[in-house]
């Protein structure tokens, strides 16, 4: 990281009038979705269509980068998702529009593993095996299904997860309860060989070893010529941290996990107050 005097501690919020202008020093910015950019209902805030005109037009690249599924992602932003470059499945997929940059399947002999070990479970969870071709699910009632339709456009019911014919890219556990006080410590073994991620208060994510956004998004510095020097990031909770250490621009929101402020540079306002849009506004003013 260069060394920045409008940079602030985590404790204190960021003076957005210290970033007017410097915009034209980005090249790259990459935002998670939930509790980020999205506001309180789940819906991306209106002002950003036209910020991504601003930005395609002073030649700034825009990556959505979410735990979400990709099919999701390309449904949220419509026509504009040709231009972008998508991190989905938490890194697990990397696209350009629809044409794939990357991607890690899990080996299937593990995946079946664990869901055996996660049907031992005594706490309330659901799970989503999530694939390439689709998300997959052997829950199937309402208050379970609502949970996983938000995040998973294309949605499969199975009778059974170990039968799916897919290339799984990542295993999200839905914890009814809270994902980082139960289900994060069951799977704690699994650490060991694979990624298991907290990535809201309900969801846990298992992964290969690895793989996250950050990676992803180095990656794609790597693609386009960007350095970290001229990358923004967005973030709020835990499967955003590997993205703080690979942006000087690193913004975490006003809502955000206690590490996701320790670890940004800069603090934006909440994903309630349009936050994302905010200090763009700031940056590109």
């Amino acid at each position: 990281m260069t060394d920045d005097p409008a940079a602030r501690t985590p404790s204190e919020p960021t003076d957005l009038d210290a970033l007017a202008g410097r915009g034209s020093e980005i090249r790259l910015i990459a935002v998670d979705m939930d509790g980020t950019l999205l506001d309180g209902d789940g819906k991306v805030p209106p002002g950003l269509w036209s910020m991504l005109d601003r930005l395609r037009e002073a030649g700034i690249a825009f990556a959505p980068a979410s735990g979400r599924q990709h099919a999701t992602l390309r449904r949220e932003f419509g026509a504009h998702g040709d231009e972008l470059v998508f991190i989905a499945e938490n890194g697990t997929l990397v696209t350009r529009g629809d044409d794939e940059l990357s991607s890690d399947p899990m080996d299937r002999v593990f995946v079946d593993e664990l869901l055996e070990d996660i049907r031992g479970f005594r706490h309330d969870v659901g799970v989503v095996l999530c694939g390439k071709a689709s998300a997959y699910i052997e829950r199937t009632d309402a208050a379970f299904r609502s949970q996983a339709e938000k995040y998973y456009a294309r949605l499969a019911d199975v009778s059974d997860l170990t039968a799916v014919d897919d290339e799984i890219l990542k295993v999200a556990v839905f914890d009814v309860e809270d994902g980082e006080k139960h289900t994060a410590p069951a799977l704690e073994r699994h650490r060991l060989t694979h990624q298991v991620v907290v990535s809201g208060h309900h969801w846990v994510d298992v992964m290969n070893a690895g793989v996250s956004k950050g990676r992803a998004l180095r990656a794609i510095q790597d693609l386009l010529d960007v350095t970290p020097e001229q990358t923004a990031v967005f973030g709020d909770y835990l499967n955003d941290l590997d993205m703080m250490d690979a942006a000087d621009f690193s913004f975490a929101m006003a809502n955000a996990h206690p590490d996701i402020v320790a670890a940004a540079r800069y603090r934006a306002p909440s994903n309630l107050d349009h936050g994302v849009i905010r200090v763009l506004e700031r940056l590109l003013g």
